[in-house]
């Protein structure tokens, strides 16, 4: 992700698509906020704990959720 200076701007995925393909997130309130961006911030927002949310990226770094793909 690229850094901004304001950390409540949402915030593109670095490896997302061109065509709004993709995800981005931003820090607001305490916590940590994530959407679609296909519905142009008018489809729901997934709201994490910064820890919980910290948990979540380091077992998809490590692969825990390869098997959901094409499940």
């Amino acid at each position: 992700m690229t850094p901004t200076p304001d950390p409540s701007a949402w915030v593109k995925a670095s490896r997302s698509g061109p065509d709004n393909e993709c995800v981005e997130m931003r820090c607001t309130g305490g916590a940590v906020e994530i959407r679609d961006t296909k519905a142009n911030g008018a489809g729901p927002t997934l709201r994490s704990a910064p820890a919980g949310f910290a948990s979540w990226l380091a077992g998809a770094k490590r692969g825990e959720f390869d098997g959901l793909i094409g499940a």
